[in-house]
């Protein structure tokens, strides 16, 4: 029985040597460094989000503004950063889908709504390409009802703006990585 207990103590403490031993190779991505080089915030903080191009009065134009606003507000913090090391310009496309048809009606009744966003981020000094890529988000939305117009417009606002956000979600965390690699 002792032998038993041995055996479980001898395993338990060669889990917590491992663990003590690699317990210092973990640091977090936000974290400030101590050997003197920007810390993540600080580089994200540099990267200026253009306007995104869209025609006026579109409702693109306004799905961009809420992308720019949430990238800004995730990159900064606050409506401006630093003074800026790079630029990032974003395209956008949306695609609007009907999943489920009343048969009766021929009107949907669930929607979905997607953007396609593609990016490009360039160094200010040399205005070189640094990073690109794609990213994309699909969120579904429900019509409440045939008559109502106005919960219908609601729906699909929603969508658009939970749309807005994941994009801007998926951009952040791939130039967090980007710069965290130390480029």
């Amino acid at each position: 029985m002792s032998w038993a207990k041995g055996r479980i103590a001898a395993r338990l403490l060669a889990v917590m040597t491992l663990a003590a031993l690699t317990g210092g190779c973990f640091q977090p991505m936000y974290a400030a460094r101590t050997d003197g080089t920007p810390a993540l915030r600080e580089k994200l903080q540099g990267v200026e989000v253009a306007p995104i191009a869209a025609p006026n009065a579109a409702r693109i134009a306004r799905v961009g503004q809420e992308v720019r606003n949430a990238l800004m507000f995730k990159l900064y913090g606050t409506a401006t950063g630093m003074s800026p090391t790079h630029r990032l310009e974003i395209r956008l496309t949306q695609t609007r889908s009907s999943l489920i048809v009343d048969p009766n009606t021929a009107l949907p009744t669930i929607e979905n709504y997607g953007i396609d966003a593609s990016y490009v981020l360039k160094d200010s000094a040399t205005d070189k390409v640094v990073l690109t890529g794609n990213t994309f988000a699909r969120v579904s939305y429900d019509v409440p009802g045939q008559t109502q117009r106005f919960a219908r417009a609601r729906a699909f606002r929603d969508a658009e703006d939970r749309a807005a956000q994941e994009i801007a979600e998926n951009i952040q965390t791939r130039m967090a990585s980007f710069f965290y690699a130390g480029m």
